[in-house]
């Protein structure tokens, strides 16, 4: 059976809208349910079968190396640590590793900051078989605010509390063929250029998920995270069983209830 492909998880971002809370840690490191948000990453797809993680580290990527190789991972895991720049964009780093996946016909990428329900497993089979030099998950995020209806006379009709938006975003999850890495320049953010010229190219695929989604971009987005794995409603899978905590120090954002 084919061993699955590699997953490159982008570590390198400041977080400048969780430094209030989190002055001297990296964003990775950010903790929910005790544990930083890149090993609940890690561990979904961990869940799915994959063994294999490169990140691609910058802003204070020596404290996510230090975590990254003291912690317990589960037996078959490997999780290595590539310095890929302080300032280098999204897609520098996955250039920058270009030569670490030269052996591999493709590669999974996500963000540090995201985790969902997803299966990872089918993102993959769905992008094997669409032949695309890209697949990325997109989602229709839960909006922040509630939505007042209006009737044609103005006169309001009624309220909906938080609905999803009708338009689709990137949800953080990709498969490449790792024939793309050469089609994206070293000072590329993914997100603009790459991703616009395959989309034009028509290879680029859109893998629509409607379960559960959120990205951890404030302070309030971590303190709802932590209320999920508190409250023992985590959506996202689990890191394998079998597998403690490593007793690591504290990294430490605060949790308010």
């Amino acid at each position: 059976m084919e061993r699955l492909p590699p997953v490159a998880i982008l570590c390198g971002g400041r977080g400048t809208r969780l430094q209030e809370h989190a002055q001297e840690l990296p964003k990775p490191l950010v903790e929910i349910g005790g544990m930083p948000i890149v090993w609940h990453v890690i561990g979904s797809y961990a869940a799915h079968g994959f063994d294999r993680f490169l990140l691609a580290t910058g802003y204070r990527g020596g404290q996510i190396a230090r975590f990254a190789g003291d912690q317990a991972w589960p037996e078959g895991v490997t999780v290595q640590c590539v310095d890929t720049g302080i300032d280098t964009g999204t897609g520098g780093r996955l250039r920058a590793l270009a030569g670490t996946l030269a052996s591999e016909p493709r590669f999974c990428a996500t963000y540090a900051d995201g985790l969902a329900d997803l299966d990872l497993r089918a993102l993959l089979h769905a992008h094997r078989a669409a032949g695309r030099l890209a697949s990325m998950t997109v989602v229709r995020p839960e909006l922040q605010f509630g939505v007042t209806e209006l009737g044609a006379d103005g006169l309001v009709t009624g309220f909906r509390e938080k609905p999803r938006s009708e338009q689709w975003i990137n949800g953080g999850f990709f498969c490449f063929e790792t024939a793309v890495l050469a089609r994206i320049a070293p000072d590329s953010v993914l997100e603009r250029e790459p991703l616009a010229r395959l989309a034009a190219e028509g290879q680029l695929r859109a893998h629509r998920h409607e379960g559960f989604w959120e990205c951890m971009d404030t302070y309030k987005d971590a303190v709802a995270l932590n209320d999920l794995w508190d409250a023992g409603r985590a959506p996202w899978p689990a890191m394998p069983s079998g597998l403690s905590p490593h007793a690591v120090e504290p990294h430490g954002l605060a949790h308010t209830a």
